[in-house]
């Protein structure tokens, strides 16, 4: 029997209970007070349908699991298989899903579920393509808080299931200090003296340097775990690289794109964030053909 556990990236985590919320409340934007109006109308009760979810493009697919779920929740009678799970490479006209049972069901929760999985997998696949750009180099891909509100752990789990790998998931996962806090703080020293005082010994502390002077500063503190690099040219990254020297974890910000990244990896730094992949993806073509 098919899950929506049964269809997750299985090195990626995606709580059941964040599936089971997103997708109720998808359901109840769509169902309103009234449901689908349009199948109550038209389509008999004891009809019966099978139905194909198709990648009408490339890529890779992510969001399997909600587009179960949400069948899952209209009617336990939609009987499921599957020919994929989250993660992995598709071909164009792919059968991804077959689903037979209830027409009511299966027509009523036709766009909540290709909503989820055309959003999430043109996710993956926007991430996909960053990290094979990365090939053969140190660096990681990251994807940013710039999510759509309400859908950051699908959107991040999208990440995962495309080769990249998660930032903060929010502001209580680490200490990162952003220029503005060096400003109001009164400088990098100070800044850094006061988060290494409050940080408990599992909690990292990130700092951002828009200069090399900043980073020559964030190196003689000690203090920092890790220096986000932001908005820096290539040759500037790489002297970053070479005045590091392995002594803090180096991330880039600010101009990471599909066409910048190879030559950010070839400059030796650690991790490169992009806010990117989850604001900016576009989405997977995909559809639900009757009878397929």
């Amino acid at each position: 029997m098919v899950t929506p556990a049964s269809v997750l990236h299985p090195d990626a985590f995606l709580s059941p209970m964040a599936v089971e919320s997103a997708v109720r409340q998808a359901l109840d934007e769509d169902l309103g007070r009234a449901g689908d109006i349009t199948s109550i109308a038209t389509i008999p009760e004891a009809a019966q349908t099978r139905a194909t979810l198709v990648a009408r493009q490339a890529g890779v697919i992510a969001g399997l699991p909600l587009a179960v779920e949400t069948f899952r929740q209209l009617s336990p009678d939609v009987r499921i298989e599957t020919n994929a799970r989250d993660g992995i490479e598709v071909a164009r006209g792919m059968q991804i899903l077959t689903l037979s049972g209830p027409a009511r069901a299966v027509l009523s929760g036709e766009r909540t579920a290709l909503n989820f999985v055309g959003r999430l997998s043109g996710v993956a696949t926007l991430t996909a393509a960053y990290v094979k750009q990365t090939a053969g180099t140190r660096l990681r891909i990251c994807c940013t808080r710039k999510t759509t509100p309400g859908l950051r752990a699908l959107e991040k789990y999208a990440v995962r299931c495309g080769g990249g790998f998660n930032h903060r998931f929010g502001l209580d996962d680490a200490i990162l200090i952003k220029d503005n806090h060096i400003a109001v703080a009164g400088g990098v020293r100070p800044v850094l003296e006061r988060a290494r005082s409050h940080a408990g010994h599992l909690v990292k502390i990130e700092i951002e340097v828009d200069t090399l002077d900043q980073l020559h500063e964030v190196l003689d503190t000690k203090l920092a775990d890790v220096v986000l690099l932001d908005n820096m040219d290539i040759p500037t990254l790489k002297q970053a690289v070479a005045m590091t020297q392995g002594r803090v974890v180096l991330e880039v910000s600010g101009g990471v794109t599909e066409s910048s990244i190879a030559a950010i990896a070839a400059t030796g730094v650690d991790y490169a964030s992009s806010g990117a992949l989850t604001h900016s993806a576009p989405n997977f073509d995909v559809a639900l053909d009757i009878g397929s």
